[in-house]
């Protein structure tokens, strides 16, 4: 990896702002003069986004927690390995719209899915790589919903789809990994004008910046 480039996720519940200010990033980095791909997961590589269209279509209950660890750490490791790690080499930054994270919170705390176990699948498929920054966008579970059913109408996805209790327990498995990891992850208030978030960001990424 070269000494100039970064890793930065960012992750948060359903209508958080993730792919608006994934882009919005991009383009505040370009005119700093930072090169940046943004990526999505699960997807970013043709056999991921593959394993998208299994994970996010069918009914709630088409998998199980496991399962959907499993899934997701399969897509992750092909991502890692055809897109994240060959940007980084050639000295571009990576934005990636969720990442491990999410599969810790979601699969995690949301279904009680063992951490440890979520982090030893990521050890061996992705051989353990970690963002330089993790940025959770925070927004109150009632803003992010009303954002989400805007943004998807009736076309949500499995995730988006499942009860209150579901996404709450997500949001205290984000602030969980916040805690535990303060170096790496920052939260960030995702409420307000986009362009307001996009400032939260670039400060949340200040001791990064050249």
């Amino acid at each position: 990896m070269s000494a100039a480039a970064r890793f930065i996720t960012l992750e948060g519940g359903e209508g958080a702002g993730k792919s608006t200010q994934a882009r919005a990033l991009a383009a505040a980095l370009a005119e700093r003069g930072i090169d940046a791909v943004v990526t999505r997961e699960p997807g970013g590589s043709e056999g991921a986004e593959a394993i998208r269209t299994l994970l996010l279509g069918g009914g709630v209950d088409r998998w199980s927690a496991r399962a959907e660890a499993l899934l997701f750490a399969a897509a992750r490791a092909d991502h890692v390995e055809r897109l994240i790690r060959p940007a980084l080499a050639a000295g571009r930054w990576v934005i990636c719209d969720r990442f491990l994270d999410s599969t810790r919170a979601y699969q995690g705390a949301g279904e009680e899915a063992e951490d440890a176990s979520i982090l030893a699948l990521h050890a061996f498929g992705s051989k353990g790589l970690l963002p330089d920054r993790t940025i959770v966008l925070e927004l109150s579970l009632a803003e992010g919903e009303a954002r989400a059913s805007k943004r998807d109408g009736a076309a949500a996805d499995r995730f988006a789809a499942r009860g209150r209790a579901f996404h709450e327990a997500v949001a205290r498995g984000f602030h969980a990994i916040a805690e535990r990891e303060p170096e790496r992850v920052r939260v960030v208030d995702a409420s307000g004008a986009p362009e307001q978030v996009t400032a939260r960001l670039l400060t949340g990424l200040a001791d990064l910046l050249p």
